[in-house]
């Protein structure tokens, strides 16, 4: 795949587009002399440069002037050290001050994965109405959702979902949305997930779900939020339990959340260990073995 060659006017562009000045930025495409579907040698656009800095006017502006809203990054590279110019028009003059300028990009990238990614809404909102793909995904499977869902945005998920993301499209790994903002401890995103029919079982290719990863973190608003939902307390695919996650976790209160709901503390693992076996935590034992001795012997 070959690209347009950079040019100062195109690198002007970027700029603009970066700092969201909207005079300089018109005033570059207005001209007809750069195009607004602009390259650097790493396939970034103008657009998703807008996108990832939040700058919902130049946004706007870029879209009216015809760039392409769905253009995705093919290069295979995990990071684009973008070299920007900054250019100011005096008297007809085009001067010109080299300043380094780093993005990190994503192979597959589009201007909504970035805007979700950094919870842009009012640009995910412009380029969801403008027609852009909510079913976007990075090389890896990620969609614009599992972006939000793992950074917490949760007006963004929203945006997406209402306009027909899939809650349980998961990654290549089979990571889901869900699974990914469990890990994070994004409550209110578990919690706006699951009221949208997320998968509350939905494990990863390890055999681990979300209410596991939660118990792992000790993330207890996130374990709140899945218990409401009755996901499984029992052996999971990766030959344990919630409640051995929760006592390897040493979080008390994870531990007590999970009793609460009726986990079995006699129930061994692949390895053929209780959930008392894993920890040397005082207080977690004593919560535990009460009940092997009086309920679940």
């Amino acid at each position: 795949m070959s690209f347009k060659k950079e040019t100062p006017l195109a690198n002007a562009v970027f700029w603009a587009a970066r700092k969201g000045n909207l005079a300089l930025l018109q005033l570059l495409l207005n001209s007809g002399r750069v195009d607004a579907d602009c390259r650097d040698s790493y396939g970034t656009t103008a657009l998703m440069v807008a996108s990832y800095s939040g700058h919902y006017d130049c946004v706007k502006e870029l879209i009216m002037q015809g760039a392409d809203i769905n253009y995705q990054r093919e290069r295979c590279t995990n990071s684009a050290a973008l070299t920007l110019n900054v250019f100011l028009l005096l008297s007809n003059t085009l001067v010109i001050l080299v300043r380094p300028c780093v993005f990190m990009w994503q192979d597959g990238g589009t201007a909504l994965t970035v805007a979700s990614q950094y919870g842009h809404s009012k640009v995910v909102d412009t380029l969801l109405k403008n027609g852009a793909n909510v079913h976007d995904q990075l090389n890896d499977g990620a969609t614009p959702l599992f972006l939000a869902a793992q950074e917490g945005h949760v007006t963004v998920i929203r945006q997406l979902l209402s306009s027909g993301a899939k809650v349980n499209q998961a990654r290549e790994d089979g990571t889901a949305p869900l699974w990914m903002a469990a890990q994070m401890g994004h409550s209110e995103v578990v919690k706006v997930l699951l009221l949208r029919g997320a998968d509350r079982d939905a494990d990863r290719q390890d055999g681990s779900t979300a209410l596991f990863k939660a118990a792992l973190k000790g993330h207890n608003g996130v374990i709140e939020e899945l218990l409401k939902f009755s996901p499984s307390l029992g052996l999971l695919k990766n030959g344990s339990t919630a409640l051995h996650a929760a006592v390897m976790s040493g979080n008390l209160q994870s531990v007590l959340l999970l009793l609460g709901a009726n986990a079995d503390p006699t129930l061994p693992n692949k390895n053929s260990e209780l959930p008392a076996d894993l920890t040397k935590n005082d207080r977690i034992l004593k919560v535990l073995r009460p009940k092997i001795l009086n309920g679940h012997s």
